[in-house]
């Protein structure tokens, strides 16, 4: 048997291959799916099944673009009408090669939720490892709130019993594969270690180690912010995403030619870093970082109108257009030929946005200066400390709390490294703030510079 984690970088989403003599499933395969058909010819298999392990909501599944590649079948969990693929029963099993997969209904996360154990058939007739999907991670559950608030105390019940109940009984030494690792939306506190078990969780899991109300209460009274792109997820994967085929090959365009693109309604997207965006960029244009693409295009950009992007280098395209695609956003068109530098070469005009060291900003506030200082992090991050003069409002509530953001006075954006403060800064920007400013390094810097802070 052969196993392969498939990591999808931004969203920190893992997949896998698994194969057994010259058969292979994929779990939960993402939307650019050439790397799932690259290793099947190179082990000289054959996709034969595909399983979902929920209707996911933080990125477009890839099912039907590698079943229309390899004639695999889907296969996703009872309760949804899904438009394609074919549903599951609990305990069902499945054989490939020398493995027998069984499939686990284990809902808290959605109400569809799967989980699958295998059993390597030249070794054991007990499982050795599951792939547990959003209900298990590595030091965390997954999150419950899909429904809205008054479903929680269901979920979060749900969720105790599939764990509980379903996947330590499997035993301790059952490897645990989850959906996502360290840094997703789907999970609250998902550990960096990426590689654990069934018994290391149940000992060192801090969730786990509560009781059946203290989990139910303590899963309750959870907050997460809840990105608009995940209805548009949503209904992708219930219905079945638009076939892409290939990759979008977008356009090299000339300057005058972005700017036509523009005029008729195209989004610019600058993936450049924050101090080069500050330093010259193009009026109207999202400043989001290359690797910041997964975190926050979802939560700035539309679906109903086309894309160009502004690149530090050429070479950073396809990665650009993989991020993207993987969040259903397919219109992307262009991208400026030359970057930047073509763009004021030929004498088009450019916008700067402030930059500001912690200790400039330390010494503007001292001396009294009239700033806004606007810290746009999540609410645990605010909690843990701020600046004593910030104002709070989560980066993704921006757009619709501008009013309370003073377009008279200076606007110092805070985050925690400068990433999404530049975003931010440059929303306020389009929306008619003059004097803006990205405290580089954010509140990181602020503390590695010893100033106080509150909380």
């Amino acid at each position: 048997m052969i196993l392969e984690r498939v990591k999808s970088e931004g969203l920190a989403q893992i997949s896998y291959f698994v194969g057994s003599e010259n058969e292979a499933i994929v779990i939960d395969p993402r939307r650019d799916c050439q790397v799932y058909i690259d290793i099947a010819q190179r082990e000289g298999m054959k996709i034969r099944n595909i399983f979902e392990t929920h209707r996911n909501e933080d990125y477009v599944i890839g099912s039907l673009e590698l079943a229309y590649f390899t004639g695999a079948k889907i296969y996703h969990g009872p309760g949804l009408a899904f438009k394609y693929g074919e549903t599951l029963k609990d305990s069902q099993e499945f054989c490939f090669g020398k493995v027998k997969m069984i499939a686990i209904h284990t809902p808290g996360h959605t109400d569809e939720s799967m989980s699958y154990a295998l059993i390597d058939l030249d070794a054991s007739k007990e499982p050795i490892l599951v792939f547990t999907g959003d209900a298990l991670f590595v030091g965390d559950v997954g999150r419950i709130d899909f429904y809205g608030p008054k479903e929680t105390p269901r979920m979060a019940e749900n969720l105790y019993n599939s764990i509980f109940n379903k996947l330590l009984p499997l035993g301790d030494g059952v490897m645990l594969f989850p959906a996502h690792g360290a840094g997703s939306v789907c999970g609250g506190a998902i550990s960096k270690r990426e590689h654990s078990t069934l018994g290391l969780e149940r000992i060192l899991n801090p969730i786990l180690q509560k009781n059946k109300e203290e989990f139910i209460e303590f899963k309750v009274s959870e907050h997460h912010e809840t990105p608009p792109y995940f209805r548009k997820m949503e209904q992708y994967n219930l219905n079945g995403p638009p076939l892409l085929g290939h990759l979008p090959s977008p356009d090299p365009l000339s300057p005058k030619e972005l700017q036509k693109q523009m005029k008729l309604g195209a989004v610019v997207v600058d993936t450049r870093t924050p101090p080069s965006f500050g330093g010259a960029h193009i009026a109207g244009s999202h400043s989001i970082r290359l690797n910041r693409l997964p975190s926050y295009a979802g939560w700035v950009l539309p679906y109903d109108k086309p894309i160009i992007l502004v690149l530090e280098d050429n070479r950073d395209l396809e990665m650009a257009v993989r991020y993207l695609i993987r969040l259903g956003y397919d219109q992307i068109i262009g991208y400026l030929r030359d970057g930047i530098d073509a763009w004021y070469k030929e004498a088009f005009p450019t916008e700067q946005l402030g930059l500001l060291t912690v200790q400039e900003l330390k010494k503007r506030l001292d001396r009294g200066d009239d700033l806004f200082v606007l810290d746009v992090r999540e609410k645990g991050r605010w909690d843990e400390g701020h600046i004593k003069e910030a104002r709070h409002v989560y980066a993704g509530h921006v757009e619709r709390r501008l009013d309370e953001i003073p377009a008279d006075r200076p606007v110092v954006v805070v985050c925690n490294t400068g990433n999404h403060a530049s975003l931010i800064a440059s929303i306020l920007r389009r929306e008619g703030h003059r004097e803006v400013y990205n405290l580089l390094g954010g509140m990181a810097a602020w503390q590695d510079a010893e100033y106080d802070f509150v909380k």
